[in-house]
């Protein structure tokens, strides 16, 4: 299940506290704290135009992950990534959550079409995209990221 994170949720993820009600899972970070301050100060400046902006993992009542718009929405179009505890990855949880969000958008008029992107060697995510209707657009180098792939799955 995904729920709607705010800036409280994102305050508590970095303090190590789990969001209520929810409770962290034993063990397993979802994310270091600085790509967490990182997402919540992303979350905090796209929100002014387009809300919400990130979303909580959720499995068994615990926050197993986060998706989050990546870049400003524009044109109709959303940009996410996401992840999962390493604890909780291979059992199909990025799947359902970005699958949860394509029904969601697809009821949101502002938005047209949902982007990703995934490393080249990062097959478990392609699968996850392609498991819910992404198609393959083109492939980009990020100085960061190295070599990537875009995909893009239509809503409307």
């Amino acid at each position: 299940m995904i729920v709607a994170a705010t800036a409280q949720d994102f305050a508590a993820l970095i303090a190590g506290e789990p969001p209520l009600p929810w409770r962290l899972p034993q063990g397993s970070a979802i994310a270091p704290p600085e790509v967490l301050s990182m997402l919540g100060g992303l979350a905090d400046t796209i929100r002014a135009d387009f809300d919400p902006t990130a979303w909580l993992i959720i499995d068994d009542g615990a926050v197993v992950g986060l998706m989050s718009l990546v870049v400003p929405y524009a044109q109709r179009t959303i940009r996410i990534g996401y992840g999962v505890a390493p604890d909780f990855s291979g059992r199909g949880v990025a799947t359902r959550a970005v699958a949860e969000l394509l029904a969601w958008v697809r009821l949101d008029p502002r938005v047209d079409r949902v982007t990703a992107e995934t490393s080249t060697s990062n097959i478990a995510s392609q699968l996850v995209l392609t498991r819910n209707g992404f198609a393959r657009i083109g492939t980009r180098f990020d100085e960061e990221d190295g070599d990537l792939i875009v995909w893009q799955a239509l809503t409307g």
